[in-house]
């Protein structure tokens, strides 16, 4: 369920929208920065407010790898490990970091396919904010920064949370 303050956000921004359907993704996106994840009471109070069923928001939310629905930590680590990547040490960097945060529940570390980061690669994300150049202890480092504050996180989104 959506906070007041984020209700009253979220019946503005699908009052943006001629068709209320098209305000599931960015309703997915506020829910998700919320909660760190789209719970099930999260995609019913959407699918209400698009005017909708909650059949159509999972059909929308599972097909976009951005969206987590199931609880995924408040760091969400994407390391790339396509071509460019995979040739300068992405693989290298994500079984590094998943074997250290391995039981760290504030940490979700995943593999994805591309950054489109290539000229200054190996690289990966934290809540979608780019980092690049990297080795594996580099990586940790930063991961650990924001962990202990010295780098401010986005949301789970990737969007600014108060």
């Amino acid at each position: 369920m959506f906070s007041d303050a984020n209700r009253r956000r979220a019946v503005e921004i699908v009052a943006q929208y001629p068709n209320p359907h098209s305000a599931i993704g960015p309703l997915a996106h506020l829910a998700q920065d919320q909660d760190g994840w789209l719970t099930l009471e999260a995609m019913e109070e959407i699918a209400e407010l698009c005017e909708t069923t909650p059949a159509d928001v999972q059909g929308v939310t599972s097909f976009y790898s951005m969206y987590k629905r199931r609880p995924c930590g408040k760091l969400v680590v994407s390391v790339c490990t396509n071509v460019t990547c995979l040739v300068v040490g992405g693989p290298e960097i994500l079984e590094h970091l998943e074997h250290h945060y391995a039981t760290d529940d504030d940490v979700w570390v995943e593999e994805v396919e591309c950054l489109a980061a290539c000229g200054l690669a190996p690289s990966m994300q934290v809540n979608y904010e780019f980092h690049e150049s990297l080795t594996p202890e580099s990586a940790e480092q930063i991961v650990d920064d924001y962990k202990a504050g010295r780098r401010t996180a986005r949301g789970v989104s990737g969007g600014r949370v108060a």
